[in-house]
């Protein structure tokens, strides 16, 4: 295949030895490409299970034409050579918590404007939900999205956990492991571009953009999800949901 149009010549090295390492180590069952915009920049947006589904996530998008622009942590830019790699692809660095915060949003807004697809996390970081589902998203794919009205196209990914375990160091790759990938129709946040971006609109269109990765996860999965979406900034409550009170025991998936 050719590679993107909008790819580097870095971006094109590190996918032409990364490429065959995943296809070694999986099967793809990638659904959804039509749904992701050809002709503008736009949001991709995907749930975070475990430290190797940003690989699994770069590689659904380019194989299916479009060079990334992942929001990563800015500690990843200082590792040795990952940090060389990050940077010489494009890759966004995420200052969280710093007076440096603001330049994420405008380089991943300046990238948008320039035709990229910008790849998120919502959550922020690995879901706490014992059965990795999805958490409650922080609203930073909310400002983005409503700042450049760009599409955000939500993503569900399962397998990657079965690869590499959350929180895990070392790789499963015998047998090969089916990834699975859908992607769906853009989340409809135009009745909220016009409010002001105050807390009670950060948070609803996080929730629409969190509800609709939800959504194909559950197909995917063929499970139903806990009634409470995990939240890293509430105590867990055992009365809310089954899920949730067994966070303390319940074994965690591979």
């Amino acid at each position: 295949m050719h590679p993107p149009a909008r790819s580097n010549r870095a971006y094109r090295t590190v996918a032409h030895l990364v490429r065959p390492l995943l296809r070694a180590m999986t099967r793809k069952d990638w659904h959804g490409v039509e749904h992701m915009p050809t002709e503008r920049g736009f949001i991709a947006a995907s749930n975070h299970m475990t430290n190797i589904d940003p690989l699994t996530f770069a590689y659904f998008l380019w194989e299916s034409g479009f060079a990334p622009k992942i929001l990563a942590k800015a500690s990843l830019f200082k590792v040795p050579v990952m940090g060389k790699v990050l940077h010489a692809t494009g890759q966004i660095p995420v200052y969280r918590n710093t007076v440096s915060a603001a330049e994420s949003l405008t380089a991943a807004i300046d990238a948008i404007n320039d035709g990229d697809c910008v790849a998120v996390f919502p959550e922020g970081t690995l879901t706490r939900d014992p059965d990795l589902w999805p958490m409650v998203g922080k609203t930073g794919v909310a400002r983005l999205a409503l700042t450049t009205r760009a599409p955000v196209v939500p993503v569900a990914q399962w397998g990657p956990q079965l690869l590499l375990g959350r929180y895990q160091k070392m790789l499963r790759p015998i047998p090969r492991k089916t990834i699975t990938i859908v992607a769906g129709p853009p989340v409809d946040l135009s009745d909220l571009y016009d409010n002001p971006q105050d807390t009670a609109t950060l948070r609803e269109a996080t929730e629409r953009v969190m509800a609709a990765i939800g959504a194909l996860l559950t197909e995917i999965r063929g499970e139903q999800p806990p009634e409470v979406r995990y939240d890293m900034r509430k105590p867990v409550d055992p009365g809310e949901n089954s899920v949730a009170g067994d966070h303390a025991t319940k074994p965690e998936q591979p």
